[in-house]
């Protein structure tokens, strides 16, 4: 007779109960991080083409979507805004300004909603004339690292002044996470966490995200600052360097094409690690489901768990309001 089995994993997958019991990864809303686009105007709410389901919103109706998500349990946001052409410089002067759009409306958030949880970009794409995340050499088109600390660490500022609760650089300039430690620091804003872009890939997924804010580089690309997506030890090199300098929290992005990188940053540090599940990878699963081709709910959810098993405590993603309302289902 043929040796019957020993070991019987199903028996733990026999029912739904026992299913549940043993499961290893469990999503809340406690989770997500739902970045939210803003613009210039009143009452405008304006559906991004190429991401099914998003919008890009004025400040009075994104101050609705807050509230509607805070109803669904999701209590952390991510604001970028789309500045118009005519604020933009070279030295993204814009972002400084307290009367502007961006801190105008960080401000009113928090005004309104006090508890939330507020993580700002600190970049210079959305107010770059040239569209880049730093300084950009005149004459040699050559980011300048330095030079851009400058223009990044007065930033922080702005947005720690304006109620930011999470600065997130995800410029990739090097030593700028100390730099900004350092200024926050400097003015009283010891308080304030920093979520530093650790590993940010340039990567052909941030298409959609780019046509939402019309923030593209207008020469070159950002292959000299972001990482290649080839390497993955270079992402524990820039995790040690963020450690030193001071970050509280380190992210991944993209997540879906970058679980390995998750899982290895996470097995190589004690901070909280968080994912951005970035736009391309939400609009695949939405142009597949559109198409039929796939079970879109399922797809998202699926998704979502496979990013937190990988070792994301939590997650920036444009599902987040439509996730939370499939876990409010049960």
């Amino acid at each position: 007779m043929p040796q019957l089995p020993t070991h019987r994993p199903r028996r733990n997958r026999k029912s739904q109960i026992i299913r549940d019991m043993v499961q290893e990864t469990r999503l809340t809303t406690h989770d997500f991080i739902f970045p939210l686009f803003l613009i210039e105007g009143h009452s405008q709410q304006v559906e991004i083409h190429s991401m099914p389901g998003i919008f890009r919103f004025s400040a009075d109706k994104l101050i609705d979507e807050v509230g509607r998500c805070v109803e669904l349990g999701i209590q952390s946001f991510a604001p970028f805004p789309s500045i118009n052409d005519g604020l933009k410089d070279r030295l993204a002067r814009e972002s400084a300004n307290p009367e502007g759009l961006y801190l105008k409306t960080i401000a009113e958030i928090k005004r309104q909603f006090p508890d939330v949880v507020l993580m700002t970009d600190v970049a210079m794409d959305p107010y770059s004339s040239d569209g880049h995340d730093g300084v950009v050499d005149a004459e040699s088109g050559e980011i300048l690292n330095d030079a851009t600390l400058e223009v990044l660490g007065q930033m922080a500022l702005a947005q720690a002044r304006a109620g930011a609760d999470i600065i997130g650089p995800s410029d990739m300039m090097d030593g700028r996470v100390a730099w900004i430690r350092d200024v926050l620091d400097s003015n009283a804003f010891s308080h304030v966490s920093i979520m530093s872009y650790t590993a940010k890939y340039a990567s052909a997924f941030y298409g959609p995200f780019r046509d939402a804010l019309d923030s593209a580089p207008k020469k070159g690309d950002k292959k000299s600052y972001q990482m290649n997506p080839a390497n993955r030890r270079e992402a524990l090199r820039e995790l040690a360097l963020d450690e030193a300098e001071g970050a509280d929290m380190v992210m991944i992005k993209p997540a879906l094409s970058y679980l390995d990188v998750i899982r290895e940053v996470r097995d190589n540090t004690h901070l909280p690690v968080t994912a951005y599940n970035v736009s391309g990878e939400y609009a695949m699963v939405k142009a597949a489901a559109q198409n039929g081709w796939l079970d879109g709910e399922k797809t998202m959810m699926e998704v979502l768990t496979s990013i937190k098993r990988a070792g994301a405590d939590a997650i920036l993603t444009y599902f987040a309001k439509e996730a939370a309302e499939v876990l409010r289902r049960g």
